[in-house]
Order: C-alpha cells, then structure tokens, then sequence
C-alpha cells in the first residue's frame, strides 16, 4: 500500500478538459490527488465544493488539486458545470490503474455484498514527487481544509 515517503505512481491522468497529464508534469510543485467514489452523489459532491472553495488558496500555496473517481470524463465535465467546480478531474474508468497504483481500489461490503470500489482517500504529493501525506477512509466534513493546511506546511 502506498504510504508517505514513497515516490508517488507516475500514472497518465486523463483529465475532464480532454487533456492528459502524468503526475511527473506537476514536479516542482505540490499536488494533491483525491480519489472519491462517484460523481454527482452527496458525499462527493460536496468534498468537490469544498475543494472547490479553497482553490485560490490551494493556487496560492502552489498546488493543484485533482478529483480521480471511475466515472467518464463526459460524467465529469456534467459535473463540473452542474456545481461550477473549480478541481479538475480525471477518469479512471477503464481498467481502474490509477485508483490500484494509489492504493484506492479495494474491497467493500454492503448489506453483506463483496464489491469492489474507490476507496475515498486523498494523498498529497510534494514538489519533489513523494507522497507527503495520506489520508484514508476520509469523512468529508473539514477534510479540504485539512488538506490545504497540510499543503501549507510543505517546504
């Protein structure tokens, strides 16, 4: 499982605006890459405003800040204009590489079902490329904050 002090997987973002990124190309800059499990659902739409709110801040301190879930990038861009979001966001809805590389992918249980889903988990990357600090099992309520504090205290 990915942890702090590990370097983080150069894994290709296909990114909502068509593009696409390798986490490489953010070196020399903080990023921070979190993973949620749907689009347009409470939870997540609300960590995704909480991002979104604080993105001036996360520009200022330098970092960009990029939602991953298995939804398609045509889900996402909905998304994005649906709640004027202002992360970006990337796709993971092939064959879920990104969410394995991170540690995201895992099992769950509902009503007593086995499934496999998104873990919501969040790691920020430093300049440098390592992971910086991991958050698993994340509740949403204050975690952006939370994030750009840690973000913030980055050298």
């Amino acid at each position: 499982m990915l942890g702090e002090g590990d370097k983080a997987p150069d894994v290709t973002l296909d990114l909502d605006d068509g593009k696409a990124a390798k986490i490489s190309s953010f070196k020399g800059a903080p990023v921070v890459v979190y993973f949620y499990p749907r689009d347009d659902t409470p939870g997540c739409t609300t960590e995704a405003k909480d991002f979104s709110c604080l993105m001036a801040e996360f520009k200022k301190a330098g970092a960009e800040v990029i939602g991953i879930s298995p939804d398609p990038a045509k889900s996402h861009l909905k998304f994005r204009e649906k709640h004027a979001l202002e992360v970006q966001l990337a796709s993971d809805d092939e064959d879920k590489t990104i969410a394995q590389a991170f540690g995201s992918w895992v099992e769950k249980s509902m009503y007593g079902k086995k499934y496999m889903g998104v873990d919501r988990s969040t790691f920020l990357i430093d300049k440098g490329g390592k992971v910086a600090k991991v958050w698993r099992k994340v509740k949403v309520a204050g975690h952006a904050a939370e994030v750009l504090a840690a973000v913030k205290t980055l050298k």
